[in-house]
C-alpha cells in the first residue's frame, strides 16, 4: 500500500506551479501542464480493496464509502464540477477527469463519479465554459480539471489533500466529452482513457495515442453513429497500444452514461479498466481479457489487443 510520504506533498506542490497554466486561457494551457505518467507496469504497490468477483463488479458500487465537494463555476479553465473521493483512505490515489457531451452538464455523467471513488479513485465530473463547445477544447478543460485535482491535492486545508498522485491520471467523456478524452489521451500524459460514445470530426492526433483507451459504444447511436464515429477511431489508435472496444447492443447515444439499465455492464468494464491501468492492479485482467465478451447479450461487438503487459 502507497501511503501519503512528505515527498508525495513536495511533489504535489510542485506540480501545483506547472499547472497554473492550465488556468490562463479559459481552456487550458500547454501540453506541459500535466506531469508525465508512472512507467511501473506491476507489483506497483497501488492495488487495494479485496480479490474483485463478477459479482463485486456489477455491484454497482464498491467497498469504499464515498463523499463529494463541489467546485464553482468561478474556477479558471474549466466550468467547475463535483469532486468524489474515498473516506477514510490514507494513501496517494489515481486521479479521474469526466466531461459531458454537447449542451450537457456533469449530471449527464454523474453517476460514474461516486461508482469509480467508491473503488479508490478520485473522480471530478465537470461542467464546461460553454455547454457548446467543441471537443479539442472539452479536452483542455479535461486537463485543466486534473490539474485543479493535483492543486486541491497539494493544498493543505483541502478535503482531498494529499490523496492525488500526479502520475496516475485519466480522463473519461460522453459524446464530445468522449472525443475531447480521445485528444487528452493523444497527448500521452495519461494512464487510462475511456470514451464514452466519441463524437469528434475534423482531425486529430489518435494515431499518436500511446495511452491504454477503452471506448464504450452504443449499437443504435444515431448522434455518433459507431461506423463514422467510435469504431475509426478505434481503429486509428496504434494496435500496439493497449485498447478495447466495447459496443452495447441495442444502445442509443446515451447507453454508456449510467443512466439507464447499464449499470452492471458499465461498472464492470469501466472499474476493471481504471484499475488495470491506473492501479496496475492485474488481478482485473480476466475481466478484460480471457472471456467471450459476445456472449453476454448487452454486448453485441468486442475487439481488444489482449493480453495486456
Amino acid at each position: 500500500m502507497k501511503y501519503v510520504s512528505f515527498k508525495q506533498v513536495v511533489l504535489g506542490a510542485t506540480a501545483f506551479i506547472f499547472s497554473l497554466g492550465a488556468y490562463s486561457g479559459g481552456g487550458g494551457g500547454s501540453d506541459e501542464e500535466l506531469p508525465l505518467p508512472d512507467t511501473c507496469q506491476s507489483n506497483c504497490g497501488y492495488e487495494m480493496g479485496p480479490t474483485p468477483t463478477l459479482d463485486f463488479l456489477q455491484a454497482g458500487s464498491g467497498p469504499l464509502s464515498v463523499s463529494s465537494t463541489s467546485v464553482p463555476s468561478s474556477v479558471d479553465g474549466f466550468g467547475g464540477g463535483t469532486i468524489y473521493y474515498p473516506n477514510n483512505v490514507f494513501q496517494a490515489l489515481a486521479a479521474i477527469s469526466i466531461a459531458p457531451g454537447f449542451t450537457n452538464t456533469q449530471s449527464a455523467i454523474q453517476w460514474w463519479g461516486p461508482l469509480l471513488a467508491s473503488h479508490g479513485f478520485v473522480v471530478i465530473t465537470i461542467n464546461t465554459n460553454s455547454r457548446y463547445d467543441q471537443p479539442e477544447s472539452r479536452s483542455r478543460q479535461q486537463d485543466s480539471a486534473l490539474s485543479y485535482l493535483i492543486q486541491e491535492g497539494a493544498r493543505s486545508s483541502s478535503p482531498i489533500w494529499g490523496l492525488i498522485d500526479e502520475n496516475r491520471l485519466a480522463t473519461m467523456g460522453y459524446s464530445m466529452g468522449g472525443g475531447g478524452a480521445l485528444h487528452s489521451a493523444s497527448r500521452n500524459r495519461l494512464s487510462a482513457s475511456i470514451p464514452l460514445s466519441p463524437w469528434n470530426t475534423g482531425s486529430n492526433d489518435f494515431d499518436l495515442i500511446n495511452v491504454p483507451v477503452m471506448i464504450m459504444a452504443c449499437e443504435n447511436d444515431t448522434t455518433a453513429p459507431v461506423n463514422s464515429h467510435a469504431s475509426p477511431f478505434y481503429n486509428t489508435i496504434p494496435d500496439n497500444t493497449d485498447k478495447a472496444f466495447m459496443e452495447i447492443s441495442g444502445g442509443s447515444h446515451d447507453c454508456a452514461t449510467g443512466d439507464n439499465s447499464n449499470h452492471a455492464l458499465l461498472s464492470t468494464y469501466g472499474v476493471s479498466w481504471m484499475k488495470r491501468f491506473l492501479d496496475k492492479d492485474h488481478r482485473y485482467s480476466p475481466f478484460l481479457c480471457g472471456p467471450n465478451h459476445e456472449s453476454n447479450s448487452s454486448i453485441s461487438e468486442y475487439r481488444d489487443t489482449c493480453d495486456y503487459l
